[in-house]
């Protein structure tokens, strides 16, 4: 090793010491926050960093509630590799006149947020004071499906990729894919003009699946490419295994390229980025899936038990903390879009969410962790309104229409206070479609409020304070 290395060395392992001890002293709490299928995650990191930085609607988040917040700001980027999420740009879209949503992101970004706060109790009393960062990491939905690729090889895959495509909730949108894989021979020469049409006609058919609202669509960078559109990495699909493969096959080329994504798009995302998280959000749009009916919510529940099996759930020890292992001991399921129903439903609407992930709660509780479900919104657009209809008291929600800016009442629906038939209904949909409820409110496009950060108050919200209580409020006791 060279003079200049080992100096390179020797000051990278001073800086990272200095950061470790650094932490003890103003500690930071890694959030990762991603979204399944068109759930706000934009949306939802932008009220988030609102609401810390203007405190006035959080009455739900204990710290603020009982003062003990001295000021907030935005911190310097923590990690120079990582692209910064453009929390102003968002915050312009969504405060200008009139509002609009901000546009979807759709790579790894990250925002710290700095907290000075007392804490509770006797140390409070005596001014005692400390900075907590928060350090908020998006990244999209998409690429969390693929962690459960890890533990499977190819013919795994391809199998179950084959009897999903082949299954009735997918069937009729994999249809060209199906006329190209027929007419395929994984047992052939390799080809790549015949790689590259498979490849085409695959992503196609992930791309149609996710206009009709389902969600357990792996690899999720076949949906999201990016930088790496068109690479050998995203050049395969899912093929029968021949009785002889050979080793110049088409099929032995796509299994090496699906090892490639794994080792090249993979497990970069989990070691850099997910495998160093402390607590994590996962938003979801369980009312669109509702609205898309039985097939596609229990598509989402399949994408969503899969992706919380991927969870390094549990408490670190001290000793792992400072050597700087982190494992996730919070997880918080969260349903957006709750202001499209009236207040009277999101009790049912939490029941169900706590429904969807009560086997992955169950096994985060034996491994020391936390994991709770709620039905929020991020950014309130709709205030309540109350009608009759025949005599009878009609709950009913308001807002603006984004596409014509027209004001409008809707009925907002009901769910039952019973999960366990919806969960039943999407188990066996052909059995249950005729009493599904329906959702059609939630696909209804209400644009943002009116709202200004001038008065010091954050966006309005349901349940974005108790939210943050659940993700950061012990931290800061």
């Amino acid at each position: 090793m060279r003079l200049g290395e080992i100096a390179d060395s020797l000051l990278e392992r001073v800086e990272t010491a200095t950061e470790r001890a650094g932490a003890w002293f103003e500690p930071s709490l890694r959030i990762g926050v991603t979204g399944l299928s068109g759930a706000g995650k934009t949306v939802f990191i932008t009220a988030l960093a609102a609401s810390l930085l203007h405190r006035g609607r959080l009455a739900g988040f204990a710290p603020e509630a009982e003062g003990r917040i001295l000021s907030a700001g935005l911190g310097s980027q923590p990690d120079p590799a990582l692209p910064r999420f453009a929390y102003e740009r968002h915050l312009e879209a969504l405060t200008a006149v009139p509002p609009r949503w901000p546009e979807s992101t759709r790579s790894v970004s990250q925002l710290r947020i700095s907290l000075r706060h007392r804490p509770a109790g006797i140390l409070g009393g005596i001014g005692a004071g400390g900075v907590l960062h928060v350090d908020i990491v998006d990244y999209p939905g998409e690429w969390l499906v693929d962690l459960p690729l890890l533990e499977i090889d190819y013919d795994a895959w391809a199998e179950a990729a084959l009897a999903a495509a082949r299954s009735p909730a997918r069937r009729a949108h994999a249809a060209g894919w199906l006329k190209a894989l027929a007419s395929a021979d994984p047992a052939a020469e390799h080809h790549e003009p015949a790689a590259e049409a498979l490849a085409a006609a695959f992503s196609d058919y992930l791309a149609r699946c996710r206009r009709a609202g389902l969600a357990a669509l792996a690899p999720g960078r076949f949906l999201l490419p990016g930088d790496l559109a068109g690479s050998p990495a995203l050049t395969f699909a899912p093929l029968p295994a021949p009785e002889a493969p050979r080793k110049t096959s088409l099929h032995a080329e796509m299994r090496r390229r699906f090892e490639a994504y794994k080792r090249v798009v993979v497990k970069p995302f989990f070691q850099d980025h997910f495998a160093r998280i402390d607590r994590q959000v996962v938003l979801i749009d369980a009312l669109g899936a509702l609205a898309h009916g039985p097939r596609a919510f229990g598509d989402l529940m399949e994408s969503l038990e899969g992706t919380l099996a991927a969870f390094r759930h549990g408490r670190a020890g001290w000793i792992e903390r400072l050597l700087g292992g982190r494992r996730i001991d919070r997880l918080l399921i969260a349903a957006s879009k709750a202001d499209h129903l009236h207040h009277s439903a999101h009790g049912a609407l939490t029941r169900l969410v706590e429904a969807m992930v009560s086997e992955a709660a169950g096994r985060a509780a034996y491994r020391g962790a936390e994991l709770r479900g709620v039905a929020l919104a991020a950014i309130r657009a709709t205030v309540e309104h109350e009608a009759s209809a025949g005599g009878r008291p009609l709950a009913m929600v308001r807002g603006r229409r984004a596409d014509t800016g027209r004001e409008i009442a809707v009925h907002a629906g009901s769910l039952p206070d019973d999960p366990a038939a919806l969960i039943a209904a999407a188990a066996d949909p052909g059995t249950a479609a005729a009493d599904w409820p329906d959702a059609a409110f939630a696909q209804i496009p209400f644009a943002p409020p009116r709202w200004s950060t001038d008065a010091g108050k954050g966006p309005p919200h349901i349940r974005l304070d108790k939210a943050l209580d659940f993700l950061i409020g012990d931290r800061m006791e």
